[in-house]
């Protein structure tokens, strides 16, 4: 077999739809892998007849969250083509045959993600969790659990012929173990230790958060460390010749070890590269970020054609890599070299070169293979074009005065409009329709939608009758609050049309001294006026956040609609809807003289006990008057908190309809707003609540996950100011749990809030969310630019971790 110096593109497979985080080789079928993702499926893929290419042969699904990690279990009498195990953040670790989508068995036992996996010569499989344990188990039961470490468990490997398991944790630390005794402790990296490797029954390797490799005898000496990342290590794996080995970080990087030195660099278009494994054929197989599985070979008749290598380099080239996250060390784009620098050969294989062109910097990478340089995507931030000092918003690499949100409908994914001042609004509409495949009708609605909400190119100025230019804001969907205020009524995290599909909070151009969690500086120049201080406006929050704005015309039309549907024995009569039609008006005005009876109060509640299918508007009745002092102390004093705590966990249920699941949560949420009864309440329930609330990350709707945010938001900022460590770390657990889980960038902010109250003014919190190893979960976020406030928050946040 000819083979070249050095590894090139096999094939790209697209198949999964979110990162692919776990990868490893196959026992069977021959040169197949198994692949696992956030997606909560694991693939197999086998190698073509070809000998080029992958074809997905099988699906598995039993994961209710995204699945973490995966491995084979050997095969033995009953199953002689083995088994796969996956480990995901639902807790469980699901063992499938390669017959059946649906798992053998599951593996119940640990209170937090399973995040590592590996498996014995003979049946056992050894896991680790960010529940600091490791267990290990044979078929169906758990044999022992491996107690040490006081942080996730990150890494776990199998020294079948000694006997011996080894963790790594987050809290820096290797163990190894035998007969569940810890015998060792290996000591050196400076963090989270996240990957680890076997290369003979005496040596095995670790990788790090802190961008290193060391090499250690089972004796516990560490015989070498290696360099060459520049960012987290996120996976090892050792060729066949048991001394080379490759690994893949968060420097968008795969990199291939020889002999002690770093022989070769491949850069991908993705920001992390999760996992990788190396086939029994020497192949490299990479899962990234980008939900791409790319595989790369040494063998000629492997390598991908000319057509397809140019696409992944087109791919690579077009990609943006952020300054901010130091990966291409510090840039100054006025001492840059232009082009003609890359005149000049590389001294190395993976050296890189900035390159001026213009005011842009691009990023080139020295390939030994084909001796030239390789531009491996444009560097952005390094112009002065980042929000924070220029006032503009980067959006696919270029500055912006505005970048709208829309959502075509609840269920469908955002789009993107971005908007300078200087631009036609009708050019900017037409060439929105066309990107997005959109109907040229919406034309009018696109191009009025963008005048209305930059007012004619006045900057500043935006009004607050903001509306979806698609979805309007004309009929009642829960959730939906319309603002009945002014600019500076809005709420700094539930502002006025915040849940309606598509839409913006209203004021979008505060002053400089406007609520720093608006995140309106996220959107709109500010003209000169961009905060110069670098103070830190987010937490520790010390009041919270609760969900205020609601259209009740609407809510009580639906109300009727639907109470003409119900059964007879749960049908309000006209007097009851016309008294809980008063009580609303009651809650709801802040200025009101008069409180709410009991006779109102016993028909809410007998309304909250109609189907879950019209209980909505009902819900959102009660998210509303929970706020007000004598509906908060009627339900969350004694007589009524039993109901009540058993109404509200029955309600937060993943079975549950969206709507109701929202409502709920924002229910909890507005109990916050009385200390006297409802946060006190809601204290006393804090496990029950929030194992069960937890739970809401697999929802769907982003609505939900905000809603979810906001009340770990709420829990954090009661515990702050407390000594109840056992809380802290209940609630760190749970953020830690959230922040894996969600996307979308407001429930991201308000559990980055979460986060800097619970360890502000408090060294033994700080500890152990140092412990937990979020700086890793969160550091993706410091380089949000959109909304602005992620990515400030988050660096504020790491600033104390």
């Amino acid at each position: 077999m000819a083979a070249s110096s050095g590894f090139r593109l096999s094939c790209s497979l697209v198949g999964h739809e979110m990162d692919v985080r776990g990868l490893v080789a196959t026992l069977f079928p021959v040169g197949a892998f198994v692949s696992v993702s956030r997606d909560r499926s694991a693939r197999v893929w086998v190698p073509n007849s070809s000998n080029r290419g992958f074809t997905e042969m099988h699906c598995m699904n039993g994961h209710s969250n995204f699945v973490s990690c995966v491995c084979i279990i050997a095969p033995n009498d009953t199953y002689p083509r083995g088994l796969i195990a996956t480990g995901g953040n639902d807790h469980n670790i699901c063992v499938f045959t390669l017959d059946s989508p649906a798992p053998l068995y599951i593996l119940k036992g640990h209170k937090n993600t399973v995040c590592s996996l590996s498996a014995g010569k003979f049946g056992t499989l050894l896991s680790g969790s960010w529940d600091t344990t490791s267990k290990v188990w044979l078929n169906e039961k758990c044999l022992m659990t491996l107690q040490g470490h006081t942080a996730a468990v990150w890494a776990v490997k199998i020294l079948p012929e000694q006997g011996f398991m080894l963790t790594g944790s987050a809290d820096k630390t290797i163990k190894m173990w035998k007969a569940g005794r810890c015998e060792r402790t290996f000591t050196g990296h400076n963090d989270c230790v996240r990957g680890l490797a076997i290369l003979n029954e005496l040596e095995f390797l670790s990788c790090s958060n802190d961008a290193t490799i060391r090499r250690w005898q089972i004796t516990g000496q560490c015989l070498q460390i290696y360099y060459g990342h520049t960012n987290y290590i996120y996976s090892l794996s050792v060729f066949p010749n048991g001394k080379d080995f490759v690994t893949t970080g968060e420097d968008r990087s795969i990199r291939i070890w020889r002999d002690g030195e770093c022989t070769q660099t491949i850069r991908l278009p993705a920001q992390s590269i999760w996992s990788g494994c190396v086939l029994d054929n020497g192949d490299i197989v990479a899962g990234s970020s980008d939900s791409v599985i790319r595989v790369f070979t040494e063998a000629e008749e492997r390598t991908a054609s000319a057509e397809e290598i140019q696409t992944f380099e087109n791919e690579l080239s077009s990609a943006t890599i952020d300054s901010k996250t130091g990966d291409l060390g510090d840039i100054n784009i006025n001492e840059l070299p232009g082009k003609e620098h890359l005149n000049e050969p590389g001294t190395k294989e993976g050296q890189t070169r900035l390159i001026r062109i213009g005011d842009t910097v691009q990023a080139y990478q020295w390939n030994v293979v084909d001796g030239r340089w390789l531009k491996i995507g444009d560097v952005v931030g390094s112009s002065g074009g980042t929000q924070k000092s220029s006032g503009k918003v980067l959006f696919e690499g270029k500055e912006f005065d505005y970048v709208f949100t829309i959502d075509i409908n609840e269920a469908g994914p955002s789009m993107k409009l971005p908007y300078n001042i200087n631009e036609d609004p009708w050019l900017v509409a037409h060439n929105f329709l066309q990107k997005n495949d959109l109907n040229s009708m919406f034309l009018d609605q696109v191009a009025n939608f963008i005048i209305e909400n930059t007012k004619g190119h006045t900057l500043g100025s935006t009004g607050i009758g903001f509306s979806d230019p698609f979805t309007g804001s004309g009929r009642y969907i829960p959730g939906t609050e319309l603002g009945t205020g002014g600019a500076n009524e809005v709420d700094p995290f539930t502002g006025s049309g915040r849940y309606v599909p598509g839409s913006l909070p209203s004021g979008l151009a505060p002053s400089a001294g406007g609520d720093p969690f608006t995140g309106v500086n996220a959107y709109v120049s500010a003209d000169g006026c961009a905060p110069t201080t670098l103070s830190n406006p987010y937490f520790p929050k010390k009041d919270p956040v609760t969900f205020d704005q609601a259209n009740t015309i609407q809510i009580i039309g639906k109300l009727k609609e639907l109470n003409d549907s119900t059964s007879a024995d749960q049908k309000l009569s006209e007097g009851d809807l016309q008294m809980l039609e008063k009580f609303l008006c009651v809650v709801s005005s802040p200025s009101a003289q008069e409180s709410p009876t009991a006779q109102q109060l016993e028909i809410l509640w007998k309304a909250a006990q109609w189907p879950e299918d019209i209980v909505f508007p009902v819900l959102d009745i009660l998210r509303l008057a929970i706020k007000h002092p004598t509906v908060n102390e009627h339900f969350c004093s004694e007589h009524y908190s039993k109901q009540f705590s058993n109404y509200l966990l029955n309600k937060i249920n993943l079975r549950g309809k969206p709507a109701n699941q929202m409502l709920v949560l924002r229910t909890v949420c507005n109990c916050f707003a009385n200390q006297t009864h409802g946060s006190k309440f809601m204290m006393s329930l804090r496990e029950a609540i929030l194992s069960q609330a937890i739970e809401m990350r697999s929802a769907s709707s982003k609505n939900v996950h905000i809603a979810l945010s906001t009340l770990i938001l709420n829990y954090a900022v009661n515990l702050h100011a407390g000594n109840d460590i056992e809380g802290k770390a209940n609630c760190l657990s749970i953020i830690s749990a959230a922040i894996e889980a969600l996307q979308d960038y407001e429930a991201i902010f308000r559990l980055l809030v979460a986060l800097g109250t619970i360890i502000s003014d408090d060294p033994n919190a700080l500890q152990l969310a140092q412990s937990l190893g979020v700086d890793s979960q969160i550091r993706k976020y410091s380089s949000v630019s959109d909304p602005a406030k992620v990515g400030d928050c988050c660096r504020f946040v790491l600033k104390v971790l």
